[in-house]
């Protein structure tokens, strides 16, 4: 049952699936973090797999950069091969002198430049939320961890090198947490297909002060977050 994008099976993927931007990071999340992991896609080296963590089924796959990258395999995830949730593990950049190096993001809105959910939408501006279920069990697994979080709006931007010199200023005024390229898409899908999804983010990168997270730390601190997502979507008081 392959699709356009992804060369799958009926049943290869779970229900649950990580959505990291690199497919390359797919494959470290499977080799590293997930027990009895397969390879089920890899079509434009596109990595898709399937593994298992405390016991139960879990899927990664890369999803490209951007929001119509992230929207093409989110898409045929949910309307071709039975997945219901869709959890996007990536990176950010802050603009709020109270956000830090590799801070975790928990993305309960996202605020876009693109215009897909208007398209989705009708013209109209549609509220891109994540699932609460989601939402509240990677709070709460982070409360248990004792590992704060932040929850609040990102900034899911069509541009990775911005051309509005006031963009930051602006973000701020209104109290967005960290600017990604995908969450806002992720989230239009997801409410257009019935079904949940989340973005999870570390932030590895502060605008106005030019700092960003060594490679080792980044590597690091995203796999810390992807722990958390993946103890809270398998815990039994989830």
């Amino acid at each position: 049952m392959s699709t356009t994008h992804i060369d799958a099976g009926p049943g290869d993927f779970a229900e649950t699936v990580l959505l990291p931007g690199d497919p390359l990071r797919a494959r470290h999340i499977a080799e590293n973090l997930l027990d009895r992991s397969q390879q089920v896609a890899g079509l434009r080296n596109m990595l898709g797999f399937t593994g298992e963590y405390r016991g139960q089924r879990v899927s990664v796959m890369g999803s490209g950069m951007g929001i119509p990258s992230a929207c093409i395999y989110a898409t045929e995830l949910l309307e071709k091969f039975g997945v219901r949730r869709l959890v996007r593990v990536g990176t950010c950049g802050a603009v709020r002198d109270d956000i830090r190096l590799g801070d975790l993001i928990l993305a309960q809105g996202a605020c876009t430049d693109s215009g897909v959910n208007r398209q989705r939408f009708g013209g109209m501006d549609f509220a891109a939320i994540a699932s609460w279920a989601l939402l509240s069990r990677v709070a709460e697994q982070a409360g248990r961890q004792a590992l704060p979080v932040r929850v609040g709006n990102v900034f899911s931007s069509d541009l990775f090198y911005a051309v509005d010199p006031k963009l930051a200023q602006r973000l701020v005024q209104m109290g967005i947490l960290g600017i990604d390229m995908e969450a806002a898409g992720l989230y239009g899908v997801a409410a257009a297909c019935g079904a949940e999804a989340l973005t999870v983010l570390t932030v590895s990168d502060h605008l106005p002060r030019g700092e960003a997270l060594p490679p080792a730390q980044r590597a690091t601190g995203v796999d810390a977050m992807i722990r958390l997502v993946l103890d809270a979507l398998t815990s039994a008081s989830g």
